[in-house]
């Protein structure tokens, strides 16, 4: 089809942003009730926390922005992951000329 969207195809349809809703709403709830409950602590709620948001940014990003592994969604794909990757790269490169330029700094 021509650029257009079927509603068998589960894009954009109330159907699959209720989904995409309901996931999001059950991965922000559960870290949430296990900080509040104190049930975890220390190191392991932190790690709790970071798989769930993970999984978060996939629900967000297959429900909401679309990408898919459908062939016309592919270049959508390849786009995000540049940007995810010169993301990363400017940020760690920040990170680490900050880091370096505190640490070679002379102290009085």
């Amino acid at each position: 089809m021509s650029g257009r969207h079927t509603a068998d195809q589960g894009e954009g349809t109330l159907r699959s942003y209720g989904i995409g809703f309901a996931l999001s709403l059950v991965l922000t709830a559960v870290p949430f009730a296990l900080v509040m409950s104190s049930a975890v602590s220390g190191p392991a709620i932190v790690v709790i926390i970071a798989v769930f948001a993970i999984a978060q940014i996939g629900v967000h990003l297959v429900f909401f922005l679309h990408l898919g592994r459908a062939s016309s969604e592919r270049w959508n794909v390849v786009v995000f992951a540049y940007t995810v990757v010169v993301l990363a790269i400017l940020v760690g490169a920040s990170l680490w000329i900050m880091y370096h330029l505190g640490s070679n700094m002379m102290t009085h």
